[in-house]
């Protein structure tokens, strides 16, 4: 961290500075609570689903509607982690919060971590596994039925029905509201910081374009096509990352 040192005293410097700061984050945030990405070596999209499909096929809508077994085998044993806990970039973003600095985080991810480490105001472009619905009578089932149900395919408690996992799936679109959200935090935002993500994934990574300041961080371990218009591009891990810049911003 060390060659780091002068873009962590920037970043707390930019914190120090602005009023109105979102976050937004993608896989790489929770890695280091232990739950895999998507497209690195050690991915999700590299992993032995012992089946003929491939996991992009398997989290795909018409798949689901098809053989929503399959699905579930797969997300149950690849996809929940309940036992995951927030880590220091969680914990530090729910305090920029708490201290009136950050208004938004903006999530990819559907893991609900940074609302276990406090944050409100949080912006869940791919849905979330906490929020199940069943599909014929929209009752609502908690991530604790779902893993527990006793057939393959999880059944609603009061109608029977398929009970369906409110997250974006290929082939279906994002929250219309959410979309609003996101697009009106990033566009009122002073400072943009961009974390864990490749910024592969549209639509959702286009919504960075519509920052207008020019307080930009990036921090992501891999190369994106975001890097020349970053204003710091940090490539640590955005725990460590955090954590530096905790310390450093309130020595400061």
């Amino acid at each position: 961290m060390s060659e780091t040192s002068d873009l962590i005293k920037r970043f707390a410097d930019w914190i120090d500075a602005s009023s109105r700061i979102v976050f937004f984050g993608g896989a790489g945030i929770s890695t280091e609570s232990g739950i895999p990405d998507f497209r690195s070596a050690a991915g999700l999209y590299q992993t032995e689903t012992h089946s003929p499909y491939s996991p992009e096929e398997i989290l795909s809508r018409p798949f689901f509607d098809r053989h929503p077994e399959v699905f579930y085998d797969f997300y149950r044993s690849k996809m929940l982690h309940p036992e995951a806990q927030p880590n220091a970039a969680h914990r530090f973003l729910a305090r920029l919060e708490e201290q009136g600095k950050l208004t938004a985080v903006i999530t990819q991810n559907i893991d609900g971590l940074h609302q276990s480490a406090g944050s409100r105001e949080v912006l869940e472009l791919h849905g979330s596994v906490h929020r199940n619905y069943c599909m014929s009578c929209g009752a609502f089932h908690t991530l604790q039925e779902v893993i527990s149900a006793p057939d393959p395919v999880p059944a609603c408690k009061s109608c029977g029905g398929i009970v369906k996992p409110d997250v974006v799936l290929y082939g279906e679109n994002l929250n219309e509201g959410t979309i609003t959200g996101t697009i009106e935090a990033i566009r009122n935002a002073d400072m943009l910081i961009i974390g864990g993500t490749s910024l592969t994934v549209y639509p959702a990574a286009q919504f960075v374009d519509y920052f207008r300041g020019n307080r930009t961080v990036l921090i992501n371990m891999a190369q994106t096509g975001f890097d020349s218009r970053a204003g710091l591009l940090i490539t640590e891990p955005i725990g460590q990352v955090c954590e530096a810049v905790s310390r450093q911003w309130h020595e400061g």
